[in-house]
């Protein structure tokens, strides 16, 4: 019997993002998933596509005719690019879920499922090349042969590389017989050529290196871990379920991890993890590769291409149980999935910033019920619509409210700045934190010190006239980075010259404001001239292995200080830090956003908690500006549930989520004075159609519909105007989202830019 299958080809374009009917030769087996190449169009183009149904044809497909069905003539597939499918069912559901709830293409939802450079075949498997004696019982009159008349060899390479598959006696890869005879191509190439030898080849499979760097240690769970790991258990057991960890820093939340992790593997099942920085990733899966071994696979954007396509490929064969990484690890090709956990459930990187603009929390939602696995939600200051929903009964509370081994939490200690300035100081370290810096020195210990900005000096003014130097491209100050002597854009990535005259008023009284990672380091260096101090932003992380080395280094005690952006805040486990510095507790107060006291306490807070984690007490410095704000005295205590109850109440008083819901659809364009008139056009007409969906009752659900420039005008070049809206949260919610989304879908052009749901930043 003939058989059919419908392909979507790998093309993003909305015209043609649907189903295509191929032919499958009799001799091609074909599954659900397949990745395959297909003729495509009037010209027979050869496209990658994948396949998503394979159909018995029992009669031939028609469409429709003026004189009655009409039999449609069906391209055959050409060939099938893998020899396995390359998409899971599971992933292909998960992709039309996706379609359906980002309003995306299908094609862009199926190619987050495998590593880009799959398409196009731009990675292949790794051979790696082999050697062994052709003749084995004929080798010592090889061996022989190689010899002069006085005995020693007339090719010495060629007789110790003879010599060497002799006593080993197997097959050897190349690479390892030139570790044992260095320089020795040439004669490997000329014992092939003799037929002493032949060459072979086996796929292999090209692993990240990644070593932990603080030994993992089986230690015996405390009350309050145990009760976490058993209701979890429960939980696996029961097949369904969201838990929230709320752990405080030290408390352990990564052993309950690794315990729950061993539980579901013992049931014969699969699991992921994500965290939300690369810069966890490698103190993670090296705690993780050292519990469980080569069972672990890793997946993130540093990965070398090799190195993703690998990691992707054991698990998508089985060779790996457990995936650990960033957003993107949700989508890994497992087929019996029973746990997933969100480490640090609270960060915004879960959120993509590319199309589709998917939220991997709610990925991981959706693919926990499609296996009937619970999630596991963990975090030291959880995000309060997470902490709501499990006060609510939505959502297992497991508490960790104490360190482990009863360790104290670091003492906090504010210091106000406005004081240190009026008494004459007005450098970047207080008399206190330097002090405490010098004493951590002296005692051979650490210290961490965290400033969220990265470059010298965050921008450049004129203090004759007050002009701000700005990126031609975007509507935003350039910063100074000192080691480069250029101001760059940390927004398009622009860089200019340091202008030594102010462009505006031409006078030479250009000076440097504000404080980054550069000016920091500089300041420890001049402080402490002797102390090696490491810096970690995206300005020195430059390749996939920096990162892991400059916290190896640390970890080893090589340095005394670490300098870092949001990079050092969380996860990082150091037993030799006592001290942490927060040298500028207030840059992220400043940030228009209804969430910055909430993320100025969680980044607090997380970075606390990096001192103090061995036996040794800790200490926090945070500097600040504004001693009193809610956000940092709570920090101070430790406090999550007091912070809790005070901003939720502001956030209700606000109508501010979780009571509400944001969202803004984004626009940009080149030409300013067309963009505007767009969106106001747009703005009119979603607004009659919100009206009409949720009819006179819904009306007041909309408590703010907006059209204006974005806070940030200009970017890339680009202008860009956004519409706001705030939904109160109702039964029509859901009404109201679906109504943007159609809207939107239906009315695509070259201005629309995206649909953004409780945006990550509002800027």
């Amino acid at each position: 019997m003939e058989h059919t299958c419908e392909v979507i080809v790998d093309i993003a374009h909305a015209n043609v993002d649907r189903l295509y009917t191929y032919l499958v030769p009799q001799d091609m087996l074909v599954q659900v998933g397949s990745h395959v190449l297909v003729p495509f169009g009037n010209g027979n183009r050869q496209r990658e596509g994948f396949v998503i149904r394979v159909i018995e044809a029992a009669e031939k497909p028609t469409e429709p005719d003026e004189k009655g069905p009409t039999p449609v003539s069906l391209k055959p597939l050409l060939r099938i690019i893998e020899p396995y499918p390359i998409l899971t069912p599971e992933q292909i559901e998960l992709a039309y879920w996706m379609q359906k709830s980002y309003y995306c293409l299908l094609v862009d939802a199926l190619r987050l499922m495998i590593p880009a450079q799959m398409r196009g075949s731009k990675i292949k498997e790794k051979i790696e090349r082999t050697i062994q004696l052709a003749k084995p019982d004929e080798v010592d009159a090889q061996l022989l042969s190689l010899l002069d008349k006085s005995g020693k060899p007339r090719a010495p390479k060629q007789y110790e590389v003879l010599e060497t598959l002799k006593t080993t006696g197997i097959e050897m890869t190349v690479s390892d017989v030139l570790a044992y005879v260095p320089d020795a191509q040439g004669a490997i190439s000329a014992l092939i050529k003799r037929g002493y030898v032949v060459e072979g080849g086996h796929v292999t499979f090209r692993r990240p290196n990644i070593s932990a760097l603080t030994v993992d240690k089986q230690v015996t769970l405390n009350a309050d871990q145990q009760h976490a790991v058993d209701a979890i258990t429960a939980a696996m057991e029961a097949k369904s379920g969201t838990l929230l960890l709320h752990g405080v820093t030290g408390s352990g939340k990564t052993e309950v991890y690794m315990h729950a992790i061993e539980r579901c593997l013992a049931s014969d099942r699969q699991a992921i993890m994500l965290v939300p920085e690369i810069s966890l990733t490698p103190q993670t899966v090296g705690l993780f590769q050292e519990r469980f071994s080569d069972g672990i696979a890793v997946l993130h954007s540093r990965l070398s291409a090799g190195e993703r396509f690998d990691e992707w490929r054991r698990i998508r064969l089985g060779k790996a149980r457990v995936a650990v990484g960033a957003r993107s690890a949700v989508f890994a090709p497992m087929q019996n999935v029973g746990l997933i956990i969100v480490d640090e459930e609270h960060e915004g990187s879960y959120q993509s910033e590319t199309v589709p603009r998917y939220n991997a929390l709610d990925v991981a939602t959706y693919r926990a019920k499609q296996f009937g696995a619970p999630l596991l939600l963990g975090s030291a200051t959880p995000s309060l619509l997470s902490y709501y929903r499990a006060l609510s009964g939505r959502y297992q509370l497991l508490e960790l409210p104490g360190r482990v081994q009863n360790r104290p939490l670091p003492e906090v200690e504010i210091i106000d700045m406005r004081q240190e300035f009026q008494a004459g100081n007005n450098g970047i370290f207080s008399g206190k934190l330097a002090q405490y810096l010098g004493e951590c020195l002296e005692r051979g210990q650490q210290a961490m010190l965290f400033i969220n900005r990265r470059g010298y000096s965050t921008f450049v003014s004129c203090r004759n006239c007050g002009h701000v130097v700005l990126c031609d491209d975007c509507d935003i100050s350039m910063t100074y980075h000192k080691g480069e002597n250029r101001l760059r854009c940390h927004f398009c990535g622009s860089v200019k010259p340091l202008p030594t005259k102010c462009p505006a008023c031409g006078k030479p009284f250009i000076k440097y404001f504000g404080i980054g990672t550069e000016q920091v380091e500089e300041a420890l260096h001049n402080l402490f001239p002797k102390a090696v101090t490491l810096r970690m932003d995206t300005d020195t992380i430059r390749t996939k292995d920096t990162m892991q080395q400059m916290l190896g280094a640390f970890a080893r005690g090589e340095a005394q200080f670490l300098v870092g952006t949001q990079m050092i805040a969380k996860g990082h486990d150091f037993p030799n830090v006592t001290l942490v510095g927060v040298v500028a507790a207030d840059s992220t107060l400043l940030i228009p956003d209804y969430r910055s006291t909430e993320r100025t306490f969680q980044l607090l807070t997380q970075v606390a908690g990096r001192a103090g984690r061995d036996e040794t007490p800790g200490r926090v410095v945070i500097q600040t500006y504004s001693p009193a704000h809610p956000a940092i005295r709570f920090a101070k205590g430790h406090d999550y549930k007091s912070f809790y109850t005070y901003e939720l109440e502001q956030r209700k008083k606000a109508i501010f989520p979780p009571f509400s819901l944001f969202i803004r659809i984004l626009f940009s364009s080149d030409d300013e004075s067309a963009l505007a008139s767009g969106v106001s056009a747009y703005a009119e007409q979603l607004k009659l159609a919100l009206d009409e969906r949720l009819g006179d009752a819904g009306k007041k659900d909309i408590l703010l519909y907006s059209a204006s420039p974005a806070p940030i005008k200009r970017k890339q070049r680009a202008y860009r105007y956004q519409i706001l809206i705030k939904l109160l949260r109702t039964a029509r919610l859901s009404s109201a989202i679906q109504t943007i989304y159609t809207f939107a879908a239906d009315h695509r052009d070259e201005l629309f830019a995206m649909v953004e749901v409780n945006p990550q930043d509002m800027l």
